[in-house]
């Protein structure tokens, strides 16, 4: 009995803390709805369950609980005698025949408040119906449901309290209305209905202004409505005016112009329910403002200033022309027309505008514009310097002025009623020639502007100025109205040397010494040129002179042969450019001499010629070569007896030399590029003269005289040594010379060395027998110097006792 007890609080405990609980075969249990008293629920099938039984135990209240039974085959039961607002534990059980329980299951849910009550219902709204009704406890909220009375119309409305309105309805309808009261269970049952109807519509106003003292109200009638009424207020006042009618429109005069007025509008059905109310507000025409001045304006473009009194009411406001323009403006008590035409005789008036519409038209302002300026313009020139300015006529002028104006600046102007004007016109300008007509409106802003250029005249200051031999720049001052200037010279058949537009023209490719006549003639377009200006006369430089030949007619002077292109008082100076140096000469006829040309001298010769014009162009240049210069020394001297060498100094322009040497015995001769020559074939004790030629490069010679050479005195021949008596030693010689003179002996031998003198021989003494000697005799000159080229002889002497007095030996030739 124990075990079973705490089984049952086992399941007892289970059942607490779950929300639905299933059996071994998993019976389930849910609710399916709630009311204020009642409580369905549904479940699963049970096998083998003959009923089942539902009780709905009250949680945390007093109330007894409740339970319904039902058959086997049912799955679904409602438990009713429920208190509203109260949690309920629903159980179920399912049994067998035997009313043993096969299985249970239980949920928990809260029974719906209790059923409020309608107080009232009433409609302020033709598409709503306000519900006033008591709240109950527990209720979170409400639900007004609605239901047409013809059965075409159901809703439902949420609210949270009283009072609620049900919208979205059809006016002049009646509806039955209930209220239930919401909690988290679910609903209350519905209240007992009411029935209650809505009101009629409110008429569509529309409100025009027909003009600035009235206002039109016009609707549609109202179904189900048997009147209307209509509360007229003016904006910003407390009056009103209320009206009842049954017609659909109503008129209201007298009003103020551009003044708003509201009216609310309400209609009322037969069983005397005012209906919806509906408020519109229209405002009056503005009045007819006053225009106070049209003023015609000049700028880019001709236009109107138009100026009129403010009115009241006006948003904007729009000028119009009698030709059809216009303008607008906002808020502002002006306005342009811009462009308007030039010669125009109108009129303007002024409309304001509003919400309303338009006003009347203001009374009309006449205007006047500008004249036109005229359509052609033109100058007239009939005779040189007479002219005038001619135009077209242009109707509403009262006077024209025209202004003329030269290209310097001048300007002048004249007045007239007339269709022109003279003015004096100087040659070379261009002349800008206008008119404007004017009228009391004033001038025209703009005219055509006429050009007018007279013939351009001859330009001043022409000068011709020989910049070379054969060309010539003319120069001028630049002439008003000329464009271009063509130079012409009748020299060259008046051919066009320059078509330019700057004041300079350069004639070239003339020729040479010859007078030319140049005339600037002065063109433009429009006037073409002027072809009576001077001519002005100019020469060109000389010709140049060439060069025929030169010949050397003295040591240092020249003379040039050259040609005579020119005039008779024409000057020519020749001019010898040397490498330091130059030189000239000037003549009037074909020749003349250039002096003082040192030798050795390359130089370029050429002639100019001069007038008082100016120079030629140089001639043809010539080479000029002078002789080569002589050398500054020349020195012999004699290397062997029949052998000199010769060198001098270099000669200036000298390339090669010949040394000639000429004596009565013979002569020798030597050709070479250097300034030593080295000759043989020389006799001694001869005079010999010294000739040089120096030879140029191009063959130039020039020949150089030198004083005498004398060869050296001969070297003696048939030298011997003789021993004497006396124990001395004699040299004997044979003198070749024209005469007998002095020679020097020089003997050297090993032991000792001794020199003597003699004319034939000479006498040494002998300290050792036996030894061997070397002789060299020697001529001396006249001056003391011994030749020095003698050849040397030796000699062997032998010891007395054999063959004393004799030459022992003869001599042999010194190798030094």
């Amino acid at each position: 009995m124990g075990i079973l007890k705490l089984k049952m609080l086992k399941l007892l405990l289970l059942l607490t803390f779950t929300e639905i609980f299933a059996a071994d075969n998993d019976i389930t249990l849910s609710v399916f709805t709630v009311t204020s008293k009642s409580m369905t629920v549904q479940w699963s099938d049970q096998t083998g369950a003959s009923s089942y039984k539902i009780t709905a135990i009250p949680k945390n209240s007093p109330e007894r609980s409740v339970f319904a039974q039902f058959s086997g085959n049912t799955v679904m039961g409602s438990v009713n005698s429920l208190s509203p607002n109260t949690v309920y534990t629903m159980q179920l059980e399912a049994m067998d025949n035997t009313f043993n329980v096969l299985s249970s299951a239980e949920t928990e849910e809260t029974t719906a408040p209790e059923v409020p009550s309608i107080d009232q219902a009433y409609s302020k709204h033709s598409d709503s119906i306000t519900v006033e009704f008591t709240q109950v406890s527990g209720a979170t909220s409400y639900i007004l449901r609605a239901e047409s009375v013809i059965g075409d119309f159901f809703s439902e409305t949420v609210v949270s309290s009283s009072p609620g309105t049900v919208m979205e309805l059809q006016p002049f309808t009646e509806y039955k209305l209930s209220v239930m009261s919401v909690n988290s269970g679910g609903r209350s049952q519905p209240s007992y209905p009411i029935q209650a109807g809505t009101v009629v519509m409110a008429p569509k106003l529309n409100t025009t202004s027909p003009d600035d003292s009235t206002i039109l109200v016009t609707w549609t009638p109202v179904e189900h409505a048997v009147l209307y009424t209509l509360c007229f207020i003016r904006e910003g006042s407390s009056s009103r005016l209320k009206l009842n009618t049954t017609d659909t429109m109503v008129t209201f005069d007298d009003l103020e112009s551009g003044t708003n007025y509201c009216i609310k509008g309400t209609a009322w059905d037969s069983e005397g329910r005012v209906g919806d109310d509906i408020t519109v507000c229209q405002i009056t025409r503005p009045p007819s403002p006053d225009v106070t001045h049209v003023q015609v304006t000049t700028g880019r473009s001709l236009g109107v200033t138009v100026y009129w009194q403010l009115v009241q009411g006006a948003e904007s406001y729009m000028v119009w022309t009698t030709n059809g323009q216009n303008c607008t403006s906002i808020g502002s008590s002006y306005c342009f027309i811009i462009p308007v035409e030039c010669g125009q005789n109108q009129s303007v008036f002024v409309i304001a505008y509003n919400k309303a519409g338009a006003s009347s038209p203001s009374e009309p302002a006449d205007y006047i514009t500008y004249p036109c300026p005229p359509k052609n313009i033109w100058v007239e020139e009939p005779t040189a310097g007479n002219c005038s300015v001619v135009w077209d006529q242009v109707p509403l002028v009262e006077y024209y002025v025209a202004f003329i104006k030269r290209g310097d600046g001048m300007e002048e102007s004249c007045n007239t009623t007339g269709t022109s004007c003279p003015f004096f016109c100087m040659c070379g300008y261009t002349y800008l020639t206008t008119v404007f007509p004017y009228n009391q409106a004033g001038s025209s802003p703009y005219s055509q502007v006429q050009n007018y250029t007279t013939i351009p005249c001859c330009p001043d200051g022409v000068t011709v100025n020989l910049v070379s031999t054969e060309t010539l720049e003319v120069m001028w001052s630049p002439v008003k109205g000329a464009e271009l200037y063509e130079t012409t010279a009748a020299q060259t058949d008046d051919t066009i040397h320059c078509n330019d537009t700057a004041p300079v023209c350069v004639l070239s490719d003339l020729r040479c010494n010859t007078v030319y006549s140049v005339t600037v003639t002065p063109c433009s377009d429009l006037r073409g040129c002027n072809r009576t200006c001077n001519p002005h006369t100019h020469e060109t430089a000389p010709c140049a002179p060439e060069i025929i030949n030169m010949t050397q007619t003295e040591d240092s002077t020249y003379r040039v042969l050259f040609t005579n292109p020119n005039n008779p008082n024409t000057n020519y100076t020749i001019t010898a450019i040397g490498r330091q140096d130059i030189h000239k000469c000037h003549a009037r006829n074909n020749s003349c001499e250039l002096t003082q040309l040192p030798c050795g001298s390359t130089y370029e010769v050429m002639a100019v010629a001069t007038t008082t014009v100016g120079r030629s162009l140089p001639g043809f240049t010539k080479l000029l070569e002078t002789g080569p210069c002589c050398p500054m020394f020349i020195n012999v001297t004699q290397v062997t007896q029949a052998m000199t060498n010769v060198t001098w100094s270099p000669g200036s322009g000298a390339r090669s030399y010949i040394v000639t040497l000429t004596s009565s015995r013979g002569h020798a001769k030597c050709h070479t590029l250097d300034t030593h020559c080295l000759m043989g074939c020389i006799t001694c004790s001869t005079n010999y003269s010294v000739n040089l030629e120096a030879i140029s490069s191009s063959g130039h010679m020039s020949e150089c005289k030198h004083h005498g050479f004398s060869s050296s005195a001969c070297c003696p021949t048939s030298v011997k040594l003789y021993r004497r008596t006396n124990q001395s030693l004699r040299v004997y010689w044979r003198s070749l010379g024209p005469q007998i003179q002095n020679h020097t002996v020089e003997l050297y031998g090993t032991g000792a060395n001794h020199t003597c003198v003699g004319k034939k021989y000479c006498d040494i003494p002998e300290e050792t027998c036996g030894d061997v000697y070397t002789v060299v005799a020697a001529p001396v000159g006249l001056n003391g110097d011994k030749v020095s080229f003698c050849r040397p002889r030796m000699f062997s002497v032998p010891c007395p006792g054999s063959n004393a007095g004799m030459m022992i030996s003869h001599g042999r030739r010194s190798v030094n």
